[in-house]
């Protein structure tokens, strides 16, 4: 008993916790199987391994801040136009995020813009890359707010050193000409350094009148259609169509 406390104290001082906390099952399985010390080795190694990916997973879940979770398998591509299921899962090895592409969804409320980017960066994360969600108004109330309150700063901090940022929601409510400076910045910072999945209800015409300022939209489009793949999304509202079944 004294040597296995000592091994517990020993694992602990390493930050080995993993192996810690499964030191019993390890033990038992090799004593059973009466395996080689190289073997045991390798078991102790892997559990270690397993334990920090599955750590470091739930500290990138919880740290993108989804508002939900959402899965490509529960997504309806049959009442959508404008993007197929084969497109989606080629997406799901996450090549375009090494590659700093992004990825552009546009059409009217209800469609499935906020479940797709919510899927693709639920998957990126599973994958191991950084991901930070917001919707755009408290994107930009964060950005107004960075200089003078420490969460603010943190936050902008953090979706900065992200693989990839989603930014919801832009059109639904208007952006004063301060704020759409901004985000240009934060836009322009990220440019070929981050990828990011905009949703919006707006085509990119409506975008100026948006922002205020066509010139500043003009360069802020050049930056996110540079490297784009652009999904143009039509069809029957999900919570229409859900509501009309309950009635």
């Amino acid at each position: 008993m004294k040597a296995y406390e000592q091994t517990l104290t020993l694992l602990k001082t390493l930050s080995l916790r993993g192996v810690a906390k499964s030191l019993d099952e390890v033990i038992n399985d090799a004593e059973i199987r009466k395996v080689s010390y190289i073997t045991l080795l390798n078991t102790i190694f892997d559990t270690e391994v397993s334990y920090r990916i599955k750590r470091r997973v739930e500290r990138n879940m919880a740290g993108a801040h989804f508002p939900v979770l959402k899965k490509i398998d529960n997504f309806d591509f049959g009442r959508v136009k404008g993007i197929g299921k084969s497109e989606v899962v080629n997406l799901l090895d996450c090549r375009w995020v090494d590659n700093r592409e992004n990825l552009l969804f546009f059409g009217p409320p209800g469609v499935g813009k906020t479940h797709l980017s919510i899927a693709l960066g639920v998957t990126a994360v599973e994958r191991g890359y950084k991901v930070c969600f917001e919707r755009i108004a408290n994107l930009i109330k964060l950005l107004k707010t960075a200089d003078i309150q420490k969460t603010a700063e943190y936050r902008i901090r953090r979706i900065m050193k992200s693989d990839l940022i989603i930014i919801d929601e832009i059109g639904y409510t208007p952006i004063e000409k301060r704020e759409a400076n901004l985000f240009f910045n934060l836009i322009s910072e990220s440019y070929e350094k981050v990828s990011l999945i905009v949703t919006s209800n707006k085509s990119f015409e409506s975008w100026a009148e948006m922002m205020g300022d066509s010139i500043m939209t003009t360069a802020l489009l050049d930056r996110l259609l540079h490297h784009a793949r652009v999904f143009n999304l039509d069809g029957e509202s999900y919570r229409i169509k859900n509501h009309n079944k309950e009635v």
